[in-house]
């Protein structure tokens, strides 16, 4: 008996341990995005269900605490993400929040996090600034960033013979960032920018704006945007005629869900950049094909990344054996990431992941053998050509 005794007394104490481990005894990840606007369809409810996917994946728990997926729609304005992310850090003990589509409100959530002490990892906003001046020691970015894009689909655009750019850019932190690194990489490679104009978030007329670009002579209008914005400048880039008269359009962020909406008649010929395609491989299809079942499309980039996030976040927990946010950052550096998203990619002091880039062109209608079929791979970009330098990128984490 006193055998037995002291038996169930250490059990215990170790099971006691191990749930002190993790901070009220359950890991909770928060998916905040816009579940309402112009990027639900790219992120939205579909990055959620990537979240459940991955905790599934891992096993349902870790260091025996069960994990709970959160989600909510910041609409795309910083102030209501602020408000939600500060609530689920004080009232209801969220670990991490993942997604932040949208850059304004990932800078502010970010902010918020640092203080807080809270993992986040952006999975849908495009910022360099995410990982240069506004990083923190908790803060990391995921799937793609406006510096790779530039690389991706600006640079194959000049090299193609597009030397003259004038921008159409969404009027927000996302916009400027990826109008200001094209620009770079437009000039690095002897092309030249004759103007741009902003446009608001969420714009249904593209008319004047269009017009501007038209006039501007430049063989290239780039889409400095994302979403439905992108698809509407497309969409009415063609019904004014703009491409037939021999001007060419560089979606600078597509998504396979822009080429969905719009169609292989409209998107045909488009070059983009992507960091996931469903249909690459044997190991992309089964887990695009799964998430299908469940949502009814293919995952985007930003799904995929998210279910990679989620995936990572749980093995940096179990590997530090705990939630307390300096470990797990930690072993999040310390960790490569090997999934269907990320195959073999590090993580920068900066918190960027240097994951592969896929330079794509949208099949003709002719060239697709089925729904969901729409990408060429042309190029390969590896992570340490597509995303700046962590020691240019004005981190003061980075010595």
């Amino acid at each position: 008996m006193k055998t037995f005794l002291m038996t169930v007394g250490v059990t215990a104490l170790m099971t006691a341990g191990a749930q002190a481990a993790i901070s009220d005894n359950v890991v909770k990840i928060g998916i905040l995005n816009d579940q309402s606007g112009p990027y639900s369809a790219l992120g939205g409810v579909g990055s959620v269900e990537a979240a459940r996917m991955a905790v599934e994946d891992f096993g349902g728990t870790v260091q025996g605490a069960p994990i709970e997926i959160l989600g909510a729609d910041h609409q795309n304005k910083a102030d209501i993400g602020s408000t939600v992310a500060r609530q689920w850090f004080d009232t209801e003990q969220v670990d991490a929040i993942m997604d932040l589509t949208t850059s304004s409100v990932a800078l502010a959530v970010q902010g918020i996090a640092g203080e807080k002490k809270r993992i986040t990892i952006n999975t849908g906003a495009g910022t360099t600034e995410i990982t240069g001046a506004a990083c923190t020691p908790y803060s990391f970015h995921w799937a793609y960033d406006t510096h790779a894009l530039a690389v991706g689909t600006g640079g194959a655009v000049v090299e193609a013979g597009g030397d003259t750019w004038f921008f159409l850019t969404a009027d927000y932190a996302f916009g400027y960032s990826l109008e200001e690194n094209t620009t770079k990489t437009v000039e690095a490679a002897g092309g030249q920018v004759l103007g741009s104009v902003r446009h608001p978030l969420n714009n249904n007329d593209f008319s004047a704006f269009l017009l501007q670009a038209q006039s501007s002579g430049a063989k290239v209008i780039g889409l400095a945007s994302a979403g439905l914005d992108t698809q509407n400048a497309i969409k009415q880039a063609s019904e004014f005629g703009i491409t037939q008269a021999g001007q060419n359009l560089a979606g600078l962020l597509l998504f396979i869900s822009d080429i969905h909406g719009l169609g292989l008649g409209t998107a045909q010929g488009l070059y983009l950049t992507e960091s996931f395609y469903w249909d690459q491989d044997e190991q992309s299809r089964e887990f695009g094909n799964r998430y299908k079942e469940r949502t009814g499309a293919q995952p985007s980039m930003v799904q995929a990344g998210t279910y990679s996030a989620v995936l990572q976040y749980l093995k940096a927990i179990d590997a530090a054996g705990g939630d307390e946010a300096e470990a797990v950052a930690a072993k999040l550096k310390e960790m490569p990431v090997d999934d269907v998203f990320g195959r073999g990619a590090t993580v920068a002091q900066n918190g960027r992941l240097l994951n592969t880039q896929y330079l794509m062109q949208v099949k003709t209608p002719e060239e697709s053998t089925g729904e969901w079929d729409y990408y060429h791979v042309r190029a390969t970009i590896p992570g340490d050509v597509a995303y700046m330098d962590p020691a240019e990128s004005g981190c003061p984490l980075v010595q």
